[in-house]
């Protein structure tokens, strides 16, 4: 098997169609386009509790890899924000290889604290371990949630902003730009090579792009906006984002690749590392759904966050990708660009698309 997620077919066969049991409890599980689970406890809490209060949904997701533990974290907390939740606490588990040291566990855990604190979640758990089973850290970090107040119980998720919700005719929006997260990494792994190339400020903005990774305050406004689904953009980047909202939903899409909001940073760095942009890891942007795209996007500028509309959802199975004269169709995703093997030394042609 490749790096990086399983392929779409891979989690259908041996991940998704082994899961038979269900429970009422549990109104938004496993699924295609799904990082979130939803849980109501309504009918199990006891009647001097009001069924409306919004303790009685709880939400729960999970992020894990190699990347600084408070990217990790704010993935979770844009995820819980994203289905109407309000993060509350997270649980850690620290997978150690043989030759690391305790301060790279005090380092990790302080950084986890540091992340938690300024979104306001307390550490309920956490654990280490160390182990052959890795050469390098690898954290787990699982997040929960209570339904924020005035979000809607709903039985079938489409309260929650779920791919499901996606209908022909809404327009898709996003906001911010594409290989923000991924974009980060890169520069700082390839900090010194960068800076031989291109005036200092380029890498050192690039760098600095993990300042945009909440999606917190855009998703206030989407919620506010009468938005339908709300994605973050991540593994894979916009094409898997693409791919799995279509998929998730059973709906055609129609983008505009010229319309697909990139920094001239996230080109030069990409460029440099030869890899694919539109395939790269984009926390910090967030995929949407709406019957008013304009009416959005003016939404979120005037919130002073960028957005752009690039594209429509549409009736047909299609999954177009619109290049001027040119017209192709979404891939099913691929392993994300930043599992990719860099030479940072040897810069490349990159992969931007004209």
């Amino acid at each position: 098997m490749k790096v990086g997620r399983v392929t779409e077919n891979a989690m259908k066969r041996s991940i998704l169609r082994q899961i038979k049991t269900r429970r009422d409890e549990v109104i938004v599980g496993a699924g295609l386009g799904e990082d979130c689970a939803i849980f109501s406890f309504r009918n199990r809490m006891s009647a001097q509790v009001n069924p409306d209060e919004q303790a009685s949904v709880m939400l729960s997701c999970v992020q894990e890899g190699v990347f600084p533990v408070d990217y990790l974290v704010q993935s979770c907390a844009n995820i819980l924000v994203s289905r109407g939740g309000e993060p509350v606490a997270a649980a850690f588990s620290i997978l150690l290889p043989l030759n690391a040291e305790e301060e790279t566990l005090r380092h990790i855990m302080s950084g986890a604290e540091t992340a938690c604190a300024g979104l306001g979640m307390e550490i309920a758990r956490a654990q280490g371990m160390v182990t052959a089973a890795v050469k390098e850290p690898f954290v787990t970090v699982t997040a929960y949630g209570m339904r924020a107040s005035g979000v809607q119980n709903d039985s079938a998720g489409a309260a929650y902003h779920t791919v499901k919700a996606a209908r022909p005719g809404q327009d898709i929006v996003l906001s911010k730009w594409i290989g923000l997260e991924g974009t980060a990494i890169l520069a700082k792994r390839c900090g010194g090579s960068l800076r031989r190339r291109y005036p200092a400020w380029l890498p050192e903005t690039a760098a600095g792009f993990d300042r945009y990774l909440s999606t917190i305050p855009e998703a206030a406004v989407a919620v506010q906006s009468s938005v339908c689904v709300l994605q973050n953009v991540s593994e894979g980047g916009i094409m898997a984002a693409l791919w799995e909202l279509a998929e998730g939903a059973g709906v055609g899409l129609t983008i505009d690749l010229k319309k697909l909001p990139v920094r001239q940073e996230t080109v030069e760095v990409c460029n440099h590392c030869n890899i694919n942009p539109y395939e790269l890891l984009s926390g910090g942007c967030l995929l949407m759904t709406c019957a008013d795209g304009p009416g959005l996007v003016r939404a979120l500028e005037e919130a002073e966050i960028p957005a752009a509309m690039i594209g429509k959802v549409t009736d047909s199975k299609d999954r177009l990708i619109l290049n001027e004269d040119e017209v192709r169709y979404l891939d099913r995703p691929h392993a994300d660009s930043i599992y990719q093997e860099i030479n940072c030394e040897t810069p490349g042609t990159g992969d931007m698309e004209d």
